[in-house]
């Protein structure tokens, strides 16, 4: 009997972490809590991404407005799928939309931003991803709010889509005005 047990016994735990691993892969990854909410955005500064036509960025430009931050790439196909919703969240909210663009080469987010429309009044590169790393950025993209007072009050991760921009962003950006 013992000697069955000792041949079960690490079947049954691989079976278990299969079923754990298995039940794990469809999360949600918007479902991912930031350490980063309420907290001041971290220090930082930022140089313009060369040829995109806007300012990069630093700490001290987030205070004073309600502020969208996007982390994205131009090798980034999410990244992609939710350029038209940046502009629409744009449109529809009438806040600032500052981006990251993490790990690029200026030239290739250059011929994105052409390519897809620049919907971001300052762009930071961070080619080193270090900024990215600070913000808790798991991946791109990655959407956060920052109040007037510099403070993130939202993250999304993920591409932004209709839905999650009605339901979420929207719904965040709106109450990070009130408290501002």
């Amino acid at each position: 009997m013992k000697r069955l047990i000792l041949i079960l016994a690490p079947l049954v735990v691989f079976a278990a972490l299969v079923a754990i691993f298995a039940f794990s892969m469809n999360r949600d990854p918007s479902l991912i809590r930031s350490v980063m909410i309420n907290k001041p955005a971290p220090s930082f500064t930022l140089d313009a991404v060369e040829g995109a036509g806007v300012p990069g960025f630093d700490t001290a430009a987030l205070k004073g407005a309600v502020t969208v931050v996007n982390v994205f790439a131009s090798w980034c196909v999410p990244c992609r799928e939710e350029h038209p919703f940046l502009s629409a969240l744009k449109v529809a909210s009438g806040v600032r939309l500052f981006g990251i663009n993490q790990r690029d080469q200026a030239d290739n987010a250059v011929k994105f931003l052409a390519e897809l429309g620049n919907p971001y009044d300052r762009i930071g590169a961070d080619p080193a991803n270090r900024v990215s790393i600070d913000w808790g950025v798991y991946g791109v993209p990655e959407t956060f709010v920052v109040n007037a007072e510099g403070v993130i009050t939202y993250k999304h991760v993920g591409p932004i889509s209709a839905e999650s921009l009605e339901k979420d962003l929207l719904p965040a950006i709106d109450a990070a005005k009130r408290k501002s």
